[in-house]
């Protein structure tokens, strides 16, 4: 275990050290929030119902030319909740422009994002040495463990299994991910070709597709949850062809869940690293002790999952995939109507829980909904299915 441990740490090192990081350029962050803040008044006070396209536009430019690159990554970089929460009130200003709504209803959404844009400058104060450490520690695990979590569920599933020679196609797509991430973060950084939608729809399109490719892994393993099925399974799929796609649909989750964390966590320290100039001893000492912490973790993560029942091993790993697997259909869906891929549908009054992707959008709800609406049906079955097996047969 000991080889495929170190190249996972090695890989998640290149992907955040000093490597990878583009040039860092300073950000004085009070002037670019009052800079988003002036222009969102601007926008509201000018905005009529009957021009609702202009103001639509107004907002998906300000979006994309004052709020989206460093200033964002810096937020993203020390509280990615408040990023998240920002790109959908963004997402939701744009929506509720496009629907003409009254200019009450627009001013009051705007005076929620400008309310959290006060928190910002707050929340990213850098007092020196051991804030810069913290912070850079805290990216790093904080992003690496999302990742390790699919990583490590699908290394357990195939030694659980006795398939443990295929890790390899868990690694190569690890190591495909890392490749591609570094590859993006530079594009994204250096090719001015392509714009901050193109990032946040490329973005959008990766969390999407990561949650129907763990939504179909969630369901897979609760299928074959009971020993006795999932003996029968590995026995039908030894030297069958149809092993080699269900092993590339296990590496291909692995893929997307580190792509999906990986350029953005170089951003994460790009922007650290202009938020706190000077500080390239912090930074890199704190990504060597969240290197230590990620490998604790990962670990733990093995050893716990590997002497679990099998039919507990099963359910809590499909959990934690079905769990993923509806956040990143959210906060997808958000990505791409910040992009304008997708319209964004306001639903009022409906609540915001960034951790579980919910959004007040309509787009989210459906979204998140082809993922919730067949689990409960199929769990509702399995309920009336069992009520009915376990009542007792009256004799005719």
């Amino acid at each position: 275990m000991r080889r495929p441990l170190l190249l996972l740490l090695a890989l998640l090192a290149l992907l955040c050290g000093p490597a990878g990081m583009a040039r860092a350029e300073g950000l004085d962050l009070p002037q670019a929030v009052a800079a988003v803040q002036a222009e969102g008044d601007a926008l509201v006070a000018a905005y009529q119902p009957q021009q609702r396209l202009v103001t639509m536009r107004g907002f998906s430019a300000l979006y994309f030319q004052r709020f989206d690159g460093p200033l964002e990554n810096a937020i993203g970089a020390a509280d990615p909740g408040l990023k998240t929460e920002l790109e959908g009130g963004f997402a939701q200003l744009i929506g509720l422009a496009r629907q003409g709504v009254p200019p009450e209803t627009l001013a009051a959404a705007w005076n929620g994002v400008r309310g959290q844009l006060d928190l910002v400058p707050a929340r990213l104060d850098r007092g020196g040495f051991w804030s810069t450490l913290l912070q850079s520690m805290l990216i790093l695990v904080r992003e690496g463990v999302e990742a390790l979590l699919v990583v490590s569920a699908l290394l357990a599933v195939l030694t659980r299994t006795g398939a443990g020679q295929h890790a390899r196609v868990i690694y190569q797509g690890v190591a495909w991910a890392v490749v591609a991430s570094l590859g993006l973060a530079w594009v994204i950084s250096e090719a001015v070709a392509l714009s901050g939608a193109a990032r946040e729809a490329i973005e959008g399109g990766t969390m999407l597709v990561a949650a129907a490719v763990l939504f179909y892994c969630t369901w897979w393993l609760l299928a074959k949850r009971e020993a006795a099925r999932w003996q029968a399974y590995v026995q039908a799929q030894i030297g069958a062809a149809a092993a080699g796609r269900r092993l590339f649909a296990l590496g291909f989750a692995a893929f997307l869940a580190v792509f999906r964390e990986g350029a953005e966590t170089v951003l994460f320290y790009q922007a650290l690293l202009a938020s706190a100039p000077g500080q390239e001893a912090a930074l890199s000492l704190g990504i060597a002790v969240a290197v230590i912490a990620l490998a604790a973790i990962y670990l733990a993560m093995r050893f716990l999952t590997v002497r679990l029942p099998l039919k507990l091993f099963f359910s809590a790993t499909a959990a934690l995939l079905y769990y993923l697997a509806v956040s990143f259909a959210g906060n997808g869906v958000v990505e791409m109507q910040t992009a304008r891929v997708l319209p964004a549908t306001v639903l009022p009054g409906w609540p915001t829980l960034s951790w579980l992707g919910i959004h007040p959008t309509l787009e989210g709800m459906a979204a998140q909904g082809l993922l919730v609406l067949p689990t409960v049906a199929v769990g509702v079955w399995w309920l009336w299915r069992r009520d009915r097996a376990g009542r007792p047969r009256v004799a005719s």
